[in-house]
């Protein structure tokens, strides 16, 4: 959504040529009132519209009407289309724009013109220029000859003016209830993105021989003030609605506003999956006063590059939930980290800086074996990320985006984590570093329980650190685990019964003979765990994160393969002894029954 807002931005610059034909328009007014002149100033008006744009562009409407002494005019049904013949010589001849515009609108009218200036100065003065309903379809094709273009051309927009007046200055061009259409052909395949209810407030244009050198000026302009509010879309899959209530951007200041953004499941967690046929993680994100500073607009309308200094996010929560009970559906996930699917996205994108506050993340999961849902949650995330870019020039001075991050483990232990990706490498190469603080260890219930069928009886986690680097395949690193009193019972799901039930002797087994209940023990040694693991290609960033760190924290309580295969060999053995004691009971059972047939 907030791409198609920032695509609308570039629609200021066919006002420079197009709004040329209005002087002619004001001053003939001037001096013809009657109506009987009216053909003349549809003619001439058509005649600046294609001299004023290399013949590029014409113009048609019904009418035109003036009142000179009201400071009023107006072209109804207005319609300016391009000349294809026109643009293809100007391709040849290197000297076509980037973006070509189609407009139609029911009216155009000027408002509270002072005439005075004009006959006596030879200026025009307008306090409103109205664009009323416009529709507006933006093709661009990024031509390799612009690349490296001056912002300004050659010939001067007062050079188009000066024979009818000396100065052209306009208060205020407002384009109300824009429908906005914007066709990208930089592919093979075009894409199309559009929005409605868009309005844009053009302030201070001003037309004179020296405001094309005013350096505080762009495209003639003071200032671009754009709003959109209460904009909703479904998108392509049918699966989401996309919610995005009051943006504001103010050109001068380069700042954008959004008071929420929301992106709204159509479906349940239990229907979600069901709907789509397999299992998929399903988002709720919910997000509130986000903010970009810094936004260079003649940079993005020039080259189509978005550029911000900083951007905020605050008072916001991302819900994922996946039913794992449904069917997978095997997809490769390698290159899709996030720094990765950075540098695939299309037209340059640089954030200088985003910075996060109290952001609740939560990840659901529904459990085929338990059939229970189990939770993590990691409350008031705040922190900021640097670097966020796919600009080959910005990679070459600094390779690296950099996130520092502190959250909340289940509302508790208070989680410090730093990640280093490298923008560069293709192999996907990161790191990530951090401590999670003291916390009550039967928290883990929550997710334990239902997803890993343990639950933690009694256990408080002293320290958790962690210092790993990976790339696509592999993750190596090490995990520091502190922690006290660790019990855990191991649980079972029950035919009939809609909970969890424990296991008496296999939990028994865990805690005498693999879970280590202290670390460090009583000599005051603490084991670190060593990490290699291995991606599995379909797993996901923050499932690969995830598990890595699980192994480290396995190992750190004791449950390595090779306890786990001595318990495996433990638990065969009560199984056979109990076997074996069924039978024998079996035997006695049945030798009693011969006897009491036998009456002996």
């Amino acid at each position: 959504m907030i791409k198609k807002v920032r695509k609308s931005y570039s629609t200021l610059k066919w006002v420079s040529g197009i709004m040329l034909f209005f002087i002619l328009l004001l001053v003939v007014a001037s001096r013809h009132l009657s109506s009987k002149f009216q053909p003349i100033i549809k003619a001439q008006v058509r005649d600046l519209v294609l001299n004023s744009t290399d013949s590029l562009y014409s113009i048609e409407f019904s009418d035109v009407s003036t009142n000179f002494i009201t400071g009023r005019a107006s072209l109804s049904d207005v319609k300016i289309t391009p000349d294809t013949n026109i643009l293809k010589k100007m391709v040849g001849l290197k000297h076509a724009p980037n973006n070509i515009y189609y407009i139609q609108l029911k009216e155009l009218a000027i408002k509270n013109f002072h005439p005075f200036d004009l006959l006596r100065y030879k200026k025009v003065k307008i306090d409103l220029l109205l664009f009323d309903n416009p529709n507006i379809v933006m093709v661009n094709k990024q031509l390799p000859f612009n690349e490296l273009k001056k912002p300004f051309s050659d010939k001067s927009p007062y050079d188009y003016i000066s024979k009818f007046v000396k100065e052209l200055k306009v208060k205020t061009i407002d384009l109300k209830n824009i429908s906005f259409k914007y066709v990208n052909k930089n592919s093979a395949i075009p894409e199309v993105d559009s929005i409605k209810n868009l309005n844009v407030t053009l302030k201070n244009w001003l037309i004179d021989k020296n405001s094309v050198r005013d350096t505080s000026r762009f495209y003639l302009l003071k200032d671009v003030v754009i709003n959109l509010n209460n904009y909703t879309f479904a998108t392509p899959d049918s699966l989401y609605h996309i919610n995005l209530n009051q943006l504001d951007f103010v050109a001068s200041s380069g700042k954008l506003n959004i008071k929420s953004f929301s992106v709204v499941p159509r479906f349940d967690e239990m229907s979600f999956g069901k709907t789509v046929g397999y299992s998929k993680d399903r988002f709720d994100i919910q997000m509130s006063n986000i903010s970009l500073e810094g936004i260079n607009l003649p940079l993005y309308v020039r080259k189509q590059e978005l550029y911000a200094t900083e951007m905020n996010i605050s008072n916001g929560s991302i819900s994922v939930f996946n039913n794992n009970e449904l069917p997978k559906r095997t997809e490769i996930k390698i290159g899709k980290y996030p720094h990765q699917l950075l540098q695939k996205v299309n037209g340059l994108l640089t954030v200088k800086q985003l910075n996060l506050s109290d952001i609740d993340l939560t990840y659901a999961e529904f459990d085929r074996g338990s059939k229970q849902k189990g939770r993590i949650t990691f409350e008031k995330t705040s922190g900021s990320i640097t670097n966020i870019t796919n600009s080959e020039k910005i990679k070459d001075k600094n390779p690296f985006m950099f996130a520092n991050l502190t959250s909340y483990m289940m509302g508790q232990g208070k989680l410090d984590v730093k990640f280093k990706f490298n923008l560069t490498a293709k192999d996907g190469a990161f790191s990530y570093s951090g401590t999670l603080g003291g916390m009550d260890g039967r928290v883990l219930n929550r997710i334990t329980r239902p997803l890993g069928m343990v639950e933690v009886k009694s256990g408080h986690v002293k320290k958790l650190e962690f210092n790993i680097d990976a790339n696509e395949s592999l993750a190596t690193g090490k995990v520091k685990f502190a922690f006290n009193d660790l019990s855990v019972a191991l649980l079972k799901k029950e035919e009939g019964r809609d909970h969890l039930v424990r296991q008496g002797l296999m939990s028994f087994l865990a805690n005498a003979m693999i879970i280590n209940s202290d670390n460090p023990k009583a000599d005051g040694v603490l084991v670190a765990a060593p990490i290699k693991f291995e991606r599995e290609k379909t797993a996901s960033f923050f499932s690969f994160i995830w598990k890595t760190l699980f192994q480290g924290i396995k190992y750190s309580v004791g449950v390595t393969p090779e306890k786990e295969k001595k318990i495996r060999e433990q638990i065969a053995k009560f199984e056979k002894i109990k076997a074996d004691r069924e039978k024998r009971r079996l035997i006695r059972q049945k030798r009693k029954a011969i006897r009491e047939k036998h009456g002996l």
